[in-house]
């Protein structure tokens, strides 16, 4: 049996977005208040399962979870012990037999708890507890499949949205295995939802009972939540570079055959959403490893004061970078986005390309476009909760705009190696606009 460190549900003021640097208590406590208002009062059948969109490259894909400890590094939650983190890779995988199961969505006890009350899915998706059966949901990649022979690939790290597991990006990971990339999913322990570990331990996130204390301290608790994130995708890329060198775990040394090969971490970009996509420009600014890096729909800055109002500017957003960047926002968060934006782009001497994407919102960059329109069809959360956090645009335009812009920028950054200035292609998208 799994053991658990959970904490309980908070307390439910109003709340908007999930951004980090907006304010975690809108973040984890707001979409709660909303989720048990909105949950409809109906029977509940067993649906088929959920699905996520196939990927559309010309590779098959294949997985395999790793264990890091970080012995240098005390935890910036837990200081008393040293710093723990579970990742994935996501890789072209050889062709395998027709009937090899593909991996889970998420694994099963971490997907009972994402579904549960503590549970992301109601926390940051207003998807009633207990309502799905996450364990269903399955990916297209098989797990320790053959990593397919052709030399180093360029690799790109993922992080996820504050609260959010790693796996709540694997629609857009798996589009970028199958046309040729190495994708390491980031989970950072005790504010993702939960983070399953090899010996069975569940741990769960902090945020909901931190949240749940009288007066939060959202200004610290924000950058906390940045401090262990970008020390978490740091310290993943150093052990990628002993990984790559011969300096093996024998944790590392049980991955695929031949997947430490494909690496070429010449060619390593990082992209997230939310507060993924401001740890991929803190790390880039940070971290001379990273080539190029993409922000989906991601605040830069945080708040001033304890209560979460007024702003601070984000390191990066006051100084800049001077390596390719990529944001690309929701039509529903230009406002909030925009005094981080602009810094940006001001303060850079490397180029930074700004994109709208017209009748989104927030959650439209992440798998929720591709599992929330199903539950709205089957009762499971009201049509009002899909078009609030996906927007209007139809979510299979949302995938493909996603997957469009992403693979495009990374293409031309880490396989072209071009760093001059120079535009995403946005002709085949209409609803895509220049800001």
């Amino acid at each position: 049996m799994p053991t658990y460190e959970t904490r309980q549900s908070p307390a439910a003021p109003p709340g908007r977005r999930t951004v980090v640097a907006a304010a975690l208590l809108a973040a984890v406590a707001g979409p709660a208040a909303r989720a048990a208002a909105a949950a409809p009062d109906r029977p509940r059948a067993a649906p088929a399962p959920l699905r996520l969109p196939a990927p559309t490259g010309p590779h098959a894909i294949g997985t395999a979870a790793l264990h890091l400890t970080d012995t240098a590094r005390p935890d910036p939650w837990r200081r008393d012990r040293p710093r723990e983190v579970m990742v994935s890779f996501w890789y072209p995988a050889a062709a395998g037999p027709g009937g090899a199961e593909p991996a889970p969505h998420m694994e099963p006890a971490a997907a009972v708890h994402f579904g549960g009350e503590d549970g992301m899915a109601a926390l940051n998706y207003r998807v009633p507890p207990g309502s799905t059966d996450w364990r269903e949901t399955r990916s297209h990649a098989r797990p320790g499949a053959r990593v397919l022979p052709g030399g180093p690939r360029p690799v790109v790290l993922w992080s996820s949205g504050v609260g959010d597991p790693r796996a709540w990006g694997t629609g857009l990971v798996e589009e970028l295995a199958s046309r040729g990339y190495v994708v390491v999913t980031v989970d950072h322990t005790y504010e993702a939802s939960e983070v399953r570990f090899p010996d069975g331990t569940l741990v769960a996130s902090l945020l909901p009972a931190l949240m749940k204390q009288e007066k939060p301290d959202l200004a610290a608790l924000t950058r906390l939540t940045m401090e262990a994130r970008v020390g978490d995708a740091t310290f993943v890329l150093d052990r990628l570079h002993a990984l790559r060198h011969g300096g093996r775990t024998a944790a590392e040394r049980a991955l695929p055959r031949g997947l430490a090969e494909a690496l070429d971490l010449s060619r390593t970009g990082m992209a997230g959403h939310s507060g993924g996509g401001f740890t991929a420009a803190q790390v880039l600014r940070d971290d001379r490893r990273l080539v190029t890096g993409i922000n989906l729909d991601g605040q830069m800055h945080f708040p001033a004061r304890a209560d979460g109002t007024g702003v601070v500017l984000g390191e990066v957003a006051e100084k800049g970078l001077d390596r390719p960047f990529l944001l690309v926002g929701s039509a529903a968060d230009v406002a909030d986005n925009r005094p981080s934006w602009d810094a940006l782009v001001r303060h850079s001497r490397g180029h930074v390309r700004r994109l709208i994407v017209h009748d989104t919102a927030h959650g439209a960059f992440t798998d929720a476009a591709a599992l929330l329109p199903p539950l709205a069809e089957r009762g499971t959360v009201p049509r009002e909760t899909v078009t609030d956090l996906l927007g209007a645009l139809p979510a299979e335009r949302s995938i493909a705009i996603t997957r469009g812009l992403v693979t495009a920028f990374l293409d031309r950054r880490l396989r072209d190696r071009d760093a001059r200035p120079g535009d995403v292609p946005t002709g085949p998208f209409p609803e895509v606009e220049r800001a």
